[in-house]
């Protein structure tokens, strides 16, 4: 069951992305110009994103895959062109109703079933890999621990996902954050040590038949997430 303090972040971020940043993370996965520290930031995605696709077989036919935290669709249909089967789920309905409205005539469209919800919430399925961009890093660290171990237990094969290395321009990053209104703040990323995480990951007890495969951070200047696969032994 999910503890009051990991509802009150969830509730956060939901809020965040359906009200105040839908527009902006509309023109951000999209081709639209947008101004040079976003640009840094839609590079650095792109980057992660093709990153993460790399970690898993270019032909999934016959594949189910769990996009969590898929956003505006972006790598779902990247999954689904592969041949996968795939469940896209998100906290945000404008972003899940934002991918219905663009990806909606391609054919892969039909190879994507669009969840709005949480991520933990999709434990009555089976999976054979799970890829989460970006998702888990407003999470304290035993929160997203949590997320994995959860999401593992309908894994077969591997889970690619990405976390927020604590780096000092990313502590930089944050302390400024908090000096702006309350109400202009998006939820603020939570940095964990990569030894840490590692560490937790391999004490976790929900995890004793997985094992840590590679990982590999990019920055791209306003952009720093690190990449984690995991793979069931």
């Amino acid at each position: 069951m999910a503890t009051a303090d990991y509802q009150e972040r969830r509730a956060a971020i939901e809020d965040y992305f359906d009200r105040t940043a839908a527009d902006v993370w509309a023109r951000l996965t999209s081709e639209e110009p947008v101004s040079g520290i976003r640009e840094t930031v839609r590079r650095g995605r792109e980057q992660m994103r093709n990153l993460l696709l790399s970690w898993l077989p270019d032909d999934l036919a016959g594949k189910t895959v769990l996009d969590a935290g898929c956003g505006t669709g972006v790598i779902a249909i990247e999954l689904a062109h592969r041949g996968a089967q795939v469940v896209a789920v998100d906290l945000s309905r404008s972003l899940i109703e934002l991918a219905q409205d663009r990806y909606a005539d391609l054919p892969e469209y039909q190879r994507i079933e669009f969840v709005v919800g949480d991520m933990r919430a999709i434990d009555d399925r089976r999976f054979d890999h799970v890829l989460a961009m970006d998702s888990i890093i407003h999470y304290e660290p035993a929160h997203g621990v949590q997320t994995i171990e959860r999401l593992a237990a309908s894994v077969e094969e591997s889970m690619v996902f990405t976390f927020a290395p604590r780096t000092a321009p990313l502590a930089a990053m944050h302390a400024i954050g908090k000096l702006f209104p309350r109400g202009d703040r998006s939820p603020a990323i939570e940095p964990v040590s990569p030894r840490q995480l590692s560490e937790r990951l391999s004490q976790s007890r929900a995890l004793f038949d997985w094992r840590q495969g590679r990982t590999e951070r990019v920055s791209s200047g306003f952009y720093t997430s690190q990449a984690m696969e995991l793979i069931r032994l």
